[in-house]
């Protein structure tokens, strides 16, 4: 087993230096540029638009969090955000952010709010093409995602019948493999080390008992999974806020220097004798980046393929839940996490030396443990239990979507079978091989969604651009809301019928 375990570590080495390499990080980042620039900088030219459709449309407008009919299979814009984020809102908030410090250095933070920023619109694209290139299968429900995009839109291109049609497949392939790394395995080790050490509870046990868990919820597909997801993922991020933010507050004095510190560490400027220390600006960028995409997935295309089953009928607005998802998830959680760390002197500010002997999820629970005592380590463990729990459920469905679109509706189950199944083995692996295959996967899934996006951005531009003519500048265009002109027609009879209720409410 023990040389397996060797090899298998020794070829992911190998490809994760490939795909987690320069190229790549410049596809990652450059993306997010490109998208940015072509929609006019949206996230801070329309951040009022945004917000107040999307965490703003919760308190005013029923349909956002309203619930489909039984025997509707789309869910509600709150339910995707919710099943979105409980995949996105996992370990890689508070492990991943402890990973990010403890080999990057504070100015790992830094790079992840670059990141994050540009992410934005690259999630942002990612859902309009989404929404814009779904479809419905033979049980009436809507698919969407890299895939479909993949498939459609860049094959359609003159040429590019083939290319779209392979990078679709090997999407769907890589998000499998991801399904079971960032979103099973690599989880589930989080939850059994944290529950060993809190507790005593044996990993084996954590992994039957999950198993059986995941099992419940997993079969009753995706509205079950948004039942459960709606519920869970805000009542474990207010709890988890609430107790990182008092954490803050306790050590408020810090946070000058706190701030100071991301910034030198940013910029290799933490110099000792003239010589730069620590892990320079190049671990500071790599690992920003790895664990920022590894926390909002932001570029893997993931996401896409819950928010595709809203019942929204306008590409850009669930576009918008997508910017809302990365901020959320990076800029106010993982910056939370980050701060509660660096302010409890369990790092060296004016180096970027981690003084503690902890690393990954024990390190946040030290930093808690700073202001709560031994009720610190105790919370962190359950957190780690609802956040990673939660992810795997909605990766769960990421992974079906894909074996859906490969084998067929009929044969889901087979795979969610072996995903349950490998819940167990997560619960044993080795944790240091469960992130490496995590990064791993993350980035082979990134690389065809990625050319999809650049491929799509002209597309992505003049839904964006046709939208804000409509329902900013109030102009009476023609609205572009699928590909498929069957659905198109539907979309817009949808549209006007909406538009008179409306009137008339307000009559």
């Amino acid at each position: 087993m023990n040389n397996f375990l060797s090899t298998v570590e020794n070829v992911n080495n190998a490809v994760n230096g490939f795909v987690w390499g320069l190229p790549m990080l410049i596809l990652l980042v450059g993306t997010g540029i490109l998208m940015t620039c072509l929609t006019r900088f949206f996230q801070i030219s329309h951040i009022r638009h945004w917000i107040s459709n999307t965490i703003g449309g919760i308190f005013k407008d029923s349909h956002v969090t309203a619930h489909t009919k039984k025997n509707d299979t789309q869910i509600s814009q709150f339910q995707s955000l919710c099943t979105a984020l409980a995949a996105t809102i996992g370990t890689g908030n508070i492990a991943g952010v402890a990973a990010a410090i403890v080999s990057g250095g504070p100015g790992a933070i830094f790079w992840m709010w670059i990141v994050a920023f540009f992410g934005m619109m690259t999630n942002f694209s990612e859902n309009v093409l989404g929404i814009y290139y779904r479809r419905r299968n033979e049980r009436n429900e809507w698919c969407g995602g890299a895939m479909y995009y993949l498939s459609d839109g860049l094959g359609s291109k003159p040429g590019c019948r083939y290319i779209g049609s392979i990078l679709a497949v090997l999407f769907s392939i890589f998000c499998i493999f991801a399904s079971f790394g960032i979103g099973n395995m690599g989880q589930i080790n989080s939850i059994a080390v944290n529950m060993n050490t809190a507790f005593g509870v044996p990993s084996i046990v954590t992994g039957i008992l999950l198993m059986i868990l995941a099992a419940l919820v997993i079969v009753g597909g995706l509205k079950r999974i948004a039942s459960v997801t709606e519920k869970l993922v805000p009542f474990m991020a207010i709890i988890y806020m609430i107790c990182a933010i008092i954490v803050c507050l306790v050590h408020i004095d810090q946070f000058g220097a706190v701030f100071t510190s991301i910034i030198k560490s940013a910029f290799g400027m933490r110099a000792v004798g003239g010589g730069i220390v620590g892990s320079g600006v190049a671990m500071a960028v790599q690992w920003g980046m790895k664990r920022g995409v590894f926390s909002n997935e932001a570029g893997l295309g993931s996401s896409v393929m819950v928010h595709s089953s809203s019942n929204v009928r306008e590409p850009v607005v669930q576009g918008m839940w997508g910017i809302f998802e990365v901020f959320a998830d990076t800029i106010i959680v993982c910056t939370i996490t980050a701060f509660a760390v660096l302010s409890s002197g369990l790092v060296d500010l004016e180096t970027g030396t981690v003084i503690s002997d902890q690393v990954s999820t024990a390190l946040v629970a030290e930093a808690f443990s700073t202001v709560f005592g031994k009720f610190g380590y105790a919370f962190i463990a359950i957190a780690i239990l609802l956040f990673a729990f939660s992810t795997t459920l909605g990766w769960s469905q990421y992974g079906s979507k894909a074996f859906e679109y490969l084998f067929g509706r009929k044969n889901i189950k087979f795979y969610h079978i072996i995903f349950v199944v490998f819940i167990v083995f997560g619960a044993t692996m080795d944790l240091t091989l469960a992130w490496d295959l995590s990064d791993t996967f993350n980035g082979m899934m990134a690389i065809p969604n990625l050319i999809g996006v650049i491929s799509l951005s002209g597309t992505v531009m003049k839904i964006t651009r046709n939208y804000v003519q409509r329902n900013i500048l109030h102009q009476n265009i023609k609205p572009m809301l699928s590909a498929i002109d069957d659905i198109q027609e539907l979309h817009e009879r949808e549209l006007r019928k909406k538009l008179e209720n409306d009137e008339v409410e307000t009559a």
